[in-house]
């Protein structure tokens, strides 16, 4: 059966035209603090860089990063204690100058995300049309009948199996990759220029989540979105990306291509990840990362990786590192890294 790319919104949210060659995304100084008891909480920390529609920025780190901060900054999902500095500039507007309405239209049509688990983004009391029915009117102004039809569309658009049968079901009823899928198709209701993945196969085996990484990169070829994926593991990121930030107390320490990161890795943060991987052929042990990463209320003075790194040097701990070009795809913030 034929399978038809769902339309843009039809509503009056449908993102300009971009001129050519300008990126679809860009992150300019990207700061996101939140108050507690000892201070302000810096998760997101002065972080930049750009993406080119169709492309795969994978994002990642370890628990606490500032990963999943900066998707929910990016989405205008935190909270109103937040403070957030920097610009975000998706289809040639400041996201984050645009008021909580205006965010709010634009949400799901310019730009949607899928979480990290389908189980609790997914209310259990409805079933699969209901909730997609329901998303698919909000940001439309279809019938109910068509917009029932468009929910089959992207049932099968995501490859679910019998999406007749599958549209009937509750989440409870539908295996852990299914729920998955069915949330993917509750990000692609409006044809999103930008989609926001959220470690989205770590709670899948190794099997399903192979076919889901396979079904982003169908659907970013045919829907030619950008997509922002962000994940703990980096053999996943290698997989689906084509360029890799890797982020550490809120910062982007490493940024490249993924030959760049896995074939050059500039930074002991990103050797260490690479290094607790398991490699085909290798014969030794995985080696983790000492210690623990630091608490993001009070980072120590230099770079935040010192206290961890086994390289670290007394210049280190004196000031934060720049973040170094060292050729045209490729940057570290490290003191030993030389320029390029």
């Amino acid at each position: 059966m034929a399978v038809h790319v769902p339309q843009r919104s039809t509503t009056t949210n449908v993102p300009p035209a971009l001129a050519p060659g300008e990126p679809l995304l860009k992150v300019r100084g990207l700061t996101t603090r939140f108050p507690t008891k000892s201070g302000w909480l810096t998760a997101v920390n002065q972080v930049s860089f750009d993406l080119a529609p169709g492309r795969v920025l994978g994002v990642l780190g370890e628990s606490g990063s500032g990963k999943s901060a900066m998707l929910r900054t990016i989405l205008g999902l935190q909270p109103p204690t937040a403070q957030i500095e920097g610009e975000v500039i998706l289809n040639g507007r400041d996201l984050v100058a645009m008021s909580p309405a205006e965010r709010s239209a634009i949400r799901g049509s310019w730009v949607s995300m899928v979480f990290q688990d389908p189980m609790t983004a997914l209310d259990p009391v409805f079933s699969v049309e209901q909730q997609l029915v329901e998303t698919i009117r909000r940001h439309s102004d279809l019938s109910k009948k068509d917009a029932v039809d468009r929910a089959m569309e992207l049932l099968t658009l995501v490859q679910i199996p019998s999406p007749e049968r599958r549209l009937k079901a509750y989440p409870f009823e539908l295996s852990g990759g299914m729920r998955q899928r069915v949330v993917i198709a509750l990000a692609l209701v409006s044809n999103p220029t930008l989609l926001l993945a959220d470690e989205p196969t770590t709670a899948l085996d190794v099997t399903v989540q192979a076919r889901v990484l396979d079904l982003f990169r169908d659907l970013k070829e045919r829907l030619g979105m950008a997509v922002i994926f962000v994940t703990h593991d980096l053999a996943v990121a290698a997989e689906i990306a084509d360029e890799i930030a890797v982020m550490y107390a809120g910062r982007i320490v490493e940024q490249g291509t993924v030959p760049d990161i896995v074939r050059s890795t500039a930074h002991p943060y990103t050797r260490g990840l690479l290094e607790a991987n398991v490699r085909p052929g290798q014969l030794t042990r995985p080696e983790a990362i000492p210690g623990a990463p630091p608490n993001l209320a009070k980072l120590p003075p230099g770079c935040s990786f010192a206290p961890r790194c086994s390289v670290a040097e007394d210049r280190c701990w004196e000031s934060l590192p720049d973040l170094v070009t060292l050729t045209n795809t490729h940057s570290a913030r490290c003191v030993r890294v030389a320029r390029g």
